[in-house]
């Protein structure tokens, strides 16, 4: 490791030093994967780990991810600060780790996390070690964790032990008890229980010396509206797909903030968090548990910030005081009512709607929105300064002539996961979804299921 790049010990106060949190110079910036000016879009073959790893390489002192203040009261750890450098570090250990662990490349391995950081860590870790990420929805029953992860046939699970009163490691013991296909469980502390692998002690072990990244990603498996017995598998190179049409009305610099009060369990969160951050070499900060004065708090740092929160909180982010907020990202999830057309907010508003885990549609709320968006698919609604539609092959949207909306591109490049194995992905054809848009006046006011 060069001298530049933070090293972990152990400590109360999380791993690594404290991170200071004023902006970075600009002409630290790293150019972000895509950029929506650029007459063509070009997608490396690369997972989100090996964009971490590329920011590191230049600028391993910018913060990466953060935790807000109230972690320690629902997860008995301490809020930590990473760097890009000790991120990389400690998911090259992790990965590391994990390739130890006798399964076959491309394993589908579980993550239950709520949206902290070792969650997002994890799953770093878990494309690293040349495995494919599985996020389960923190709200899950036992019973329901149970039955996704023999639906998407995980052969691990990595996850914590204390989240609010649940303790997900010691049902993960009760899981793998009675499903023999699960053949590893690991978890963060603290009390990691017997026979589950701590996996602090993995990021703490430096017996192997620094560890190169990968420059490959296994994509991600994830659940339409959170059902378990409907896993969904896209690439790598889909997955970024997603992230990159998402920036197009995203607008993040280099350097600057996001913090999301999103799960990282869907392709929602992940575009819009993880996937957005690495991308553009930003720092992600999480919020799992709502708590409006940290949140508050959390605002008042002089950093550019990037909200991302679910669209039912909208009303009361208006009450928020006047900050450093840059752009608010309002998440939705079809089916559902959309926003209508109407001037510039005060902030400026990114509408970003969820069709299952098939699509992601991400549109600036001034002028048409994702009203107009939706009324007239061939455009995208976007702003002047930007192309008027996102290049086919990455992301297409149409109406089908029964009223179902119908998508294709690289972004929405998905197959289903059936007893265990995907199906093959396709990308060139319009596959018709079971949505539809209602109309009135010529405008889109919600988008129902056909």
């Amino acid at each position: 490791m060069s001298a530049a790049q933070p090293s972990i010990e152990p400590s109360t106060a999380g791993w690594g030093p404290a991170a200071d949190r004023r902006p970075l110079p600009r002409t630290a910036a790293r150019e972000p994967v895509w950029s929506p000016a650029a007459a063509e879009v070009v997608l490396p073959r690369v997972g989100l780990c090996a964009l971490l790893a590329g920011t590191a390489r230049l600028d391993p002192a910018r913060l990466a991810f953060s935790d807000a203040a109230p972690k320690r009261g629902w997860s008995d750890r301490p809020p930590m600060t990473w760097t890009y450098g000790t991120a990389a570090e400690i998911v090259g250990r992790l990965g590391r780790a994990l390739r130890t662990w006798r399964l076959p490349p491309g394993s589908r391995i579980g993550l239950w996390f709520p949206g902290s950081t070792e969650g997002l860590i994890a799953h770093l870790a878990v494309e690293a070690a040349g495995h494919v990420p599985c996020p389960l929805p923190a709200s899950w029953t036992e019973a329901q964790a149970a039955a996704g992860i023999q639906a998407a046939g995980l052969s691990a699970v990595l996850t914590q032990t204390h989240v609010g009163a649940g303790r997900p490691a010691e049902a993960m013991c009760r899981i793998a008890a009675g499903y023999f296909g699960l053949r590893y469980l690991a978890a963060f502390g603290p009390a990691v229980p017997d026979g589950v692998i701590n996996l602090d002690a993995l990021a703490l072990d430096r017996a192997g010396g620094a560890v190169a990244l990968p420059e490959t990603g296994g994509g991600l498996v994830s659940f339409v509206a959170g059902d378990p017995a409907r896993p969904v598998h896209r690439t790598g190179d889909a997955l970024l797909a997603a992230v990159a049409a998402h920036l197009v009305s995203a607008r993040i610099e280099p350097g600057d903030r996001i913090l999301t009060l999103l799960p990282p369990s869907d392709l929602r969160g992940i575009v819009t968090g993880l996937g957005a951050a690495l991308a553009v070499g930003a720092d992600l900060e999480t919020m799992p548990v709502f708590d409006g004065g940290a949140l508050i708090e959390s605002l008042a740092h002089p950093r550019p910030t990037h909200l991302v929160a679910p669209a039912f909180l909208e009303g009361a982010l208006d009450a928020l005081p006047a900050t450093t907020l840059r752009s608010v990202v309002l998440a939705r999830r079809a089916p559902g009512p959309v926003p209508p057309p109407g001037p510039d907010p005060a902030r400026p508003v990114l509408d970003v709607l969820a069709f299952d885990e098939d699509a992601i549609l991400s549109v600036r709320r001034k002028g048409p929105g994702l009203a107009g968006a939706l009324t007239e698919p061939g455009h995208r609604a976007l702003p002047p300064s930007l192309p008027p539609a996102l290049p086919p092959a990455l992301f297409d949207l149409r109406r089908e002539p029964d009223g179902r909306l119908a998508f294709r591109g690289q972004a929405c490049a998905t197959a289903l996961v059936q007893r265990g194995e995907a199906g093959a992905s396709e990308a060139d054809e319009f596959r018709a979804s079971r949505f539809r848009v209602d109309r009135f006046a010529g405008t889109g006011i919600a988008v129902t299921e056909a």
